[in-house]
């Protein structure tokens, strides 16, 4: 082995569909570069694995610079790996010693159910988004940025609340599966903003039984959704969801 490089153990989740029944299996992977991505060092197993002729994992990823959310891999008991405020995409293997063992699972989540191996079906999340998280506006011409006046301070944690990128890590890291997190940064992104108070109370109602319908458990204040978010979304945006939802249903028909 070369300086610089390592040989790894993986156990892998491995899964054909939704239905079926999953198992690890167990790779050995050598030759690995400490400055490879954890994604990079899959791309490697992957191509051993169609020269061996045998079928690659599925796993989800696409811009691979901590932007999309898509990398979502429960590593070592971890989601996103055993580093903070990252996606996998960001995790490099330097941040393993060679000889590791590493544990590599899906999202556990009934709402995400298993696509391939370790790939998941996170539609429950658009289906969310689509049922509420936006605003009915007619655009018209582009306003001036100063058009609507906005204390820097709501503006700002507006702006930290649309820094959730829906990755999934939240539930996945919940014991109950909720999704309380991601629904509350989306309800905080519009909320905290004059353009979203016009449709608010109706978003959180019809946000919060999509969440619902969707099977995702409750929140229990455990804290572990905003550990483990790579994007470090606060609590308190579930504290701010609670009382818009509150509010809403003092004055709802939906009752």
């Amino acid at each position: 082995m070369s300086e610089g490089t390592m040989s790894l153990t993986l156990k892998v989740w491995r899964q054909k569909n939704s239905t079926s029944k999953g198992e690890f299996k167990t790779y050995p992977v050598s030759g690995i570069s400490s400055d490879m991505s954890f994604l990079e060092m899959f791309d490697v197993l992957n191509e051993e694995l169609i020269t061996k002729g045998e079928e690659s994992i599925a796993f989800d990823h696409d811009c691979r610079e901590g932007i999309c959310g898509m990398c979502s891999m429960y590593i070592n008991g971890r989601p996103h790996g055993p580093k903070n405020a990252i996606t996998t995409c960001q995790l490099h293997m330097r941040s393993f010693k060679d000889g590791d063992t590493i544990t590599v699972e899906p999202w556990r989540a009934s709402a995400f159910p298993i696509v391939k191996d370790l790939a998941v079906n996170r539609s429950a999340f658009d289906r969310i988004i689509a049922s509420g998280g936006y605003v009915s506006v007619n655009t018209g011409n582009a306003k001036d940025a100063n058009d609507i006046l906005i204390p820097k301070e709501d503006a700002d944690e507006a702006f930290s609340a649309a820094a959730c990128i829906g990755c999934g890590a939240c539930v996945a890291a919940c014991k109950n599966a909720s999704a309380m997190l991601f629904v509350s940064a989306k309800v905080s992104q519009l909320a905290l903003l004059p353009q979203g108070k016009v449709e608010s109370q109706k978003r959180v109602e019809n946000m919060v039984a999509q969440m619902d319908v969707e099977g995702f458990g409750a929140c229990t204040n455990t804290g572990a959704c905003s550990a483990e978010c790579p994007k470090g979304i606060s609590l308190e945006h579930i504290a701010r969801l609670n009382r818009e939802y509150f509010s809403a249903k003092l004055t709802s028909n939906n009752v």
